[in-house]
């Protein structure tokens, strides 16, 4: 060992050396039990979105969420009541009301019964309606619920609290919780992945699927069904792959630089968005080649290649996941039936039902249903009083549906019930947070434990609440 009193300048001898060269050798043991993690760490502070392991082995993999913005009408499609058709044109109870606070209508309108015809189908004898024949033929492979509970009567806290746990902007969406607690299975796509269809985009806009406080490598990435996936992907004229690729990696190595001096999240974003761009501009046209797709599988969706549509998004949403990506979010705006609820909803219906289907059996028959999650629902649904006259009704958090297939859910199960009028949960209520537990869970996850500190607070995405639904699972 060497002497201490024979270094030079032993008054400013540095407490590394002192470690080194002291205490036979424990300090060296341990500085290089220290160290040896660190280089685990490093590639993981360069790369957020690598793997992760979950709590516990969960069940879910990967996550497809069918949004359907504006509030569906469960009474014309999953939640049948011959008490409501039978009083049609009649006012509700007046204890009904007591307290009930609505969004638009004066809660003591009429009562509107169901305006299209239900059957039971499948083994499980599920009740669905005339709109949904495609929906009917998979309905022993899904979970429905039939007790959801949310907190706002309006559209964008609602679809904030749907999407983030909360009603307020600025929330990590639950998939960007996903991915900073699962990280990615591709290294050439984002892990998170959002495409929107129908008459409008979503209320809430980008707070639907933003990473709040989260690193906005978590961020949901946009993508368009059409032409480009991704605006701004391809080179300019004069720049080829050479060029591109010895500019990107100058740029990364003064971000490297600048990362190691301050330690910034963000950095290491800008790293990971530089590269992802760059490995995007080959796999990303590949990904969203559905003409690639037999035709009997395209017919199957209703899908068209070149068009917009939410056929085509679930046909993407399957070949990504199959890619592996982490999280894919459509949303289908807009089931906002104030008025013209028949044929708005019919037309809804149309654009959908299908595709929604098709996406189960596909995943399914490629052997991907056990691993992935499929969620179908809106934001809250629907009074059973009208408004617009004889043909709509206003919005309703008390209680609507939803559907899940795969990932470890119950298929061919309804869970829970409404009162008679479908006004009120009535037994086994399921609220928001309860749902965004249940799901953490198949993914591995303690939804206590799967937290973020921020302002000096660990924040979760079911906030202080939330109790897994066991009764949900297989």
């Amino acid at each position: 060992m060497t002497s201490f009193l024979a270094q030079p300048n032993a008054a400013l001898a540095k407490r590394r050396w002192f470690l080194q060269q002291c205490g036979l050798g424990v300090g060296q043991m341990a500085l290089a039990s220290l160290l040896a993690p660190s280089l685990t760490a490093d590639e993981n502070r360069t790369d957020p979105l690598a793997p992760k392991q979950p709590h516990y082995p969960g069940k879910v993999k990967n996550v497809i969420l069918l949004f359907m913005g504006g509030g569906p009408s469960q009474f014309e499609m999953f939640d049948y009541k011959p008490t409501l058709e039978k009083l049609d044109g009649t006012l509700p109870p007046p204890e009904l009301l007591n307290g009930y606070r609505a969004a638009f209508i004066n809660p003591n309108s009429k009562l509107l019964g169901p305006k299209y015809k239900f059957a039971k189908h499948g083994e499980c004898g599920a009740e669905l309606s005339e709109l949904l024949p495609h929906t009917a033929g998979i309905v022993d492979h899904l979970c429905i619920v039939k007790s959801m509970k949310t907190d706002a009567f309006n559209h964008a806290p609602a679809q904030l609290m749907m999407s983030t746990g909360s009603q307020q902007f600025g929330r990590p969406s639950m998939g960007s919780w996903v991915t900073y607690g699962l990280g990615s299975e591709t290294r050439d796509l984002p892990a998170y992945i959002v495409f929107n269809s129908g008459s409008k985009g979503p209320s809430a806009g980008s707070g639907n699927w933003n990473s709040g406080f989260l690193p906005t490598v978590y961020s949901g990435v946009e993508f368009r069904s059409s032409g480009d996936p991704v605006l701004y992907l391809s080179n300019p004229n004069g720049i080829d792959t050479t060029m591109q690729r010895q500019t990107l990696d100058a740029v990364n190595q003064l971000n490297r630089g600048r990362l190691d001096v301050v330690g910034d999240p963000e950095i290491a974003t800008r790293i990971n968005s530089y590269e992802m761009a760059f490995r995007m501009q080959a796999s990303a046209p590949e990904a969203m080649a559905l003409k690639d797709e037999p035709q009997h599988i395209l017919d199957m969706y209703g899908a068209k290649p070149g068009e917009t549509s939410f056929a085509n998004n679930c046909l993407l949403a399957r070949r990504l996941v199959q890619k592996g990506v982490r999280f894919v979010q459509l949303f289908h705006e807009s089931w906002d039936q104030h008025g013209n609820l028949k044929n708005g909803i019919a037309a809804n219906c149309k654009d959908t039902d299908q595709a929604s289907a098709a996406l189960v059996k596909d995943l399914k028959q490629h052997g991907m249903l056990k691993d992935t999650l499929v969620i179908w629902g809106g934001e809250f649904g629907r009074t059973p009083m009208v408004q617009g006259g004889n043909d709509g009704r206003d919005h309703h958090p008390n209680s609507f549906t939803m559907w899940l297939a795969g990932g470890g859910f119950k298929g061919g199960t309804v869970h829970g019930s409404t009162d008679e009028l479908g006004f009120n949960v009535a037994e086994n209520p399921v609220h928001v947070h309860d749902l965004h537990a249940t799901i953490l869970h198949q993914l591995g996850f303690n939804h206590k434990q799967l937290t973020h500190r921020f302002q000096g607070r660990d924040y979760r995405l079911t906030d202080v609440h939330g109790e897994v639904v066991k009764e949900l699972l297989g």
